[in-house]
């Protein structure tokens, strides 16, 4: 009995040993090709005889990552850009919903690889069901990340990488970089935990774990970018990381535009063609905000505003109507456009007409310019991030009002130069009634100095910090 005992162990160790044999060869044969800076001099120029010296100075490659819409990520585009256009080749890597930046489709250095996204049908508001889905939703943007960043694209000498999502963003491009010899960035747009606690409370245990989740990858990563120089001060307190800061600065299409250009824009834009006249004369104002329609940014705040504002025209005559619009897409969308249309039939907004749109790149880079005042209504989640639209508004020369009780607004908005910040719907009011109730000369002031700021271009902040860390010629 004995005998046959230790035989029909030893048939079970012996299966499970080829069993676990055969798997970890599999593994190990099928795993992503490691990177190399000889194999990518030997790509390019066919040459296997060069030296270590010039195998250094192979081209730089990236991959670049977003684990969002591509073309709602303005700042990773503009990154892709700066290093196709210094000489290193991208492989851009995001969701591909809505139209990528015209630039990025027409380089040759970079590659837009899309991926595969979660499907609509199980997106939900309801908290309840969130909890139920998200782990379903977190492991199909495992596998589909996985196979892009390991399979679908060539090693990498970096990779560069928006936070957040940090779940699994951070996790997967650490694995990554660890299998296939390449080094990880990590461009700080905010902080997951905090964007998460805006739907769960900043006390739930999943808060708590996305935040030590956080921290432990943002201590293995080789470098990191941080939008604000709030957020560098943040980083090292917090989990001392050293942080370079980077602050966003707007491309070249957003630029100010001549009173030609200006009134040929808004003759031919379908939302502004029939208000074309009264923008000409100042009867009316145009009025720009752009956002994601998330709960970091509070409209109701935007409606209250304007129905005061719209309550102040009936009373002084002298003030022009305002046309507002609101460019861009979101979960909330619908919600506030109900409560837009109400507004309309209890009358509140007599004096105000508020629109929706979706436009080109050039489109909205035109329309900026067009307008007299741009609204933020970011409320940031960790107080030390940025919006990008305030940088691209800024680009126009368009002055910018927007929700300032937040630590890093004074980096981009000085108050009273180029524009000036509000707490609540009346403050809101008061500064719309103060900049066209006197002529137009407080807006005009604050349109001189927006002008000045936009001076400093993306490429100018960029070249210096990410520039010379990835080793780019000027």
């Amino acid at each position: 009995m004995a005998v046959l005992w230790m035989e029909s162990w030893w048939e079970v160790l012996l299966t499970t040993a080829v069993i676990l044999s055969t798997a970890l060869t599999f593994v190990l044969v099928t795993l992503p090709s490691r990177y190399s800076s000889f194999d990518h001099l030997e790509k390019a120029t066919g040459d296997v005889s060069k030296d270590a010296n010039s195998r250094a100075e192979s081209a730089v490659t990236v991959q670049v990552v977003v684990l969002g819409d591509i073309g709602r990520s303005p700042r990773m585009q503009y990154h892709a850009l700066s290093i196709a256009n210094h000489g290193g080749k991208v492989n851009l890597i995001g969701f591909v919903e809505s139209e990528v930046h015209p630039d990025v489709q027409a380089s040759r250095s970079i590659k837009v690889k899309p991926l595969h996204p979660f499907s609509k049908r199980w997106q939900t508001n309801n908290k309840a069901l969130f909890l139920l889905i998200a782990p379903l939703k977190v492991l199909w943007q495992v596998w589909t990340l996985y196979q892009a960043l390991g399979y679908r694209t060539r090693p990498s000498k970096w990779m560069l990488v928006q936070n957040p999502p940090s779940i699994p963003t951070l996790a997967v491009a650490q694995l990554i970089c660890f299998l296939r010899n390449t080094r990880l960035i990590i461009d700080w747009h905010n902080f997951g935990y905090s964007l998460l606690a805006l739907r769960l409370g900043p006390q739930h245990p999943l808060v708590r774990v996305s935040e030590w989740y956080e921290g432990f990858f943002a201590q293995r990563a080789t470098a990191h970018f941080a939008v604000t120089d709030a957020m560098t001060k943040l980083l090292k307190q917090k989990w001392d990381v050293d942080a370079s800061p980077l602050h966003d600065r707007p491309a070249e299409q957003f630029q100010p535009l001549t009173t030609q250009q200006r009134t040929s824009f808004l003759s031919k834009l379908a939302e502004t063609a029939q208000y074309a006249d009264g923008l000409e004369t100042g009867k009316w104002k145009l009025l720009v905000s752009s956002t994601s329609w998330t709960a970091d940014e509070d409209f109701a705040l935007l409606l209250d505003a304007l129905v005061g504002y719209s309550a102040a025209v009936a009373e002084d005559s002298n003030l022009p109507r305002a046309l507002v619009i609101i460019t861009g897409k979101g979960p909330l969308k619908e919600y506030y456009l109900k409560r837009i249309r109400e507004l309309n039939q209890e009358n509140k907004l007599s004096s105000v007409v508020v629109t929706t749109a979706w436009l080109s790149t050039e489109d909205y880079a035109s329309l900026l310019g067009s307008a007299d005042v741009g609204i933020s209504l970011h409320t940031s989640s960790s107080g030390v991030d940025l919006p990008m639209k305030v940088v691209d508004m800024l680009g126009t020369g368009l002055p910018v009002l927007g929700w300032s009780k937040f630590e890093a607004w004074p980096e981009l908005i000085h108050e009273g130069d180029n524009g000036c910040g509000f707490e609540s719907a009346e403050g809101m009011t008061i500064l719309l009634k103060d900049l066209f109730g006197d002529g137009g000369q407080r807006l005009q002031r604050l349109r001189q100095g927006a002008l000045k700021d936009c001076e400093r271009r993306w490429d100018d902040e960029w070249m210096p910090v990410a520039g010379q860390l990835l080793q780019l010629k000027p």
